[in-house]
Parts: C-alpha cells; structure tokens; sequence
C-alpha cells in the first residue's frame, strides 16, 4: 500500500460534501438513561466529491485520478476546504497560530498540531499532510526563518539544535487530509448529450 504524494484536483474537492465522523456505542438502560462510550479516540474525515463534478472534462480527471490509484488501494491527499489551515477561514497563516510543543532543550523533531477547543475542552489534531511551502514556525513568538525544516510527507518540524528549555514551539500551515477511495468501483452515467455524471465518488480518510 502506497502513498502517492498527489493531491485530488482542487475544482472538484471544492464541492465536496462531507467532515467529520466520530463513533459512540450509546446503551439505553430500562430506566430510559444512556451510557455513552467513545469507540475512537480521534475523528475520521469522509466525503463525497461527487458533487464537484460540473463538467465532462471533470468526469475525466476524476476517473483517471481513479484508475491512477488502483481504485482502494493507493491514499493520495485532498484539500478540504472547510478545515484546511492552522488559522480561521477569515485570517492568514500566521507563524503563532497553533502551539506544537515546548522545548526540554533536548528534543529536536516536533509533530505539527491542530487544537480545535470549545468552551473547556479540547482536541489536537495530528496533521500529517501539510502543503509544501506552507509551514512558518516560531519560538517564543518570533518567526524563524532558518534552523529547521518540515517533512511535508509525515508532519515533523525538525530543527537544527534543540530550541531552549522551556521555549514554546508555534507553528502556521496550510494542510491536505490523507485519503483513499472508498469505492472499487466508479458508477458513471452518460446523458444523451454526453455529459456525463458519476453518482457518489466516497473518500475516506487514512488514519495510522
């Protein structure tokens, strides 16, 4: 199983429709009161990308992208637009936007990080995908322009020496979700003017 590097054509994943999916096992009791266990720990992403196809040039990106993958069998990156940066959708990616660590003095490599809090309660994201180009990073609140570099394929911000004890570690980024298709097939209608249309294109999101 590989991982191609590749990225779902941005027109289409612009109107797909889907997010977040989380699992709970809920047990009603005989007095009406529930217990309520969460199977998973994080969420798992799923769309639909079916609805970004306007277009017969767009049916033939997708089922090349499609055959390209082998189907099921290869992940490959998508931008979703609802959730695609460090920072809010009405702000630019900014170097202090998410705090990914503070530094023991000793520790080189940090994982880049979303936290998504509301009210008292929070949780990080691991971001495995980030966009090359993208990633700015800061320490104490100053931007570094050198000493570090980012591995856009696993998420890992590496710096050259380890930043000071106590030193908090912040960065800003622009990322993709890792996916596969959740299909084997592809079910394309073509109309009487040769348009064309497939019915439902599921992706899932790669968790490892």
């Amino acid at each position: 199983m590989a991982f191609h590097e590749v990225r779902f054509p941005d027109n289409i994943s612009r109107g797909a429709r889907g997010g977040p999916e989380r699992r709970t096992q809920i047990v009603e009791l005989a007095s009406g009161d529930e217990e309520r266990n969460a199977s998973w720990a994080n969420s798992r992403r799923r769309y639909d990308v079916a609805y970004g196809i306007r277009r017969a040039d767009d049916l033939a990106a997708v089922v090349a992208f499609f055959e390209a993958r082998n189907g099921r069998l290869h992940g490959f990156r998508c931008k979703d637009w609802a959730d695609y940066k460090s920072s809010l959708p009405s702000q630019p990616v900014t170097p202090t936007d998410q705090l990914i660590g503070t530094s023991d003095g000793i520790v080189t490599s940090f994982a880049v990080l979303k936290h998504y809090t509301s009210g008292a309660q929070t949780w990080t994201r691991a971001i495995a995908k980030p966009v090359v180009g993208s990633v700015r990073v800061a320490l104490d609140g100053v931007e570094q322009m050198s000493g570090w570099s980012a591995d856009t394929t696993t998420g890992v911000v590496s710096f050259d020496t380890a930043p000071g004890a106590g030193v908090a570690i912040t960065a800003g980024f622009e990322f993709d979700v890792p996916v596969r298709f959740d299909t084997d097939t592809l079910d394309v209608t073509l109309d009487i003017e040769r348009l064309g249309s497939i019915t439902s294109i599921p992706l899932l999101e790669i968790r490892r």
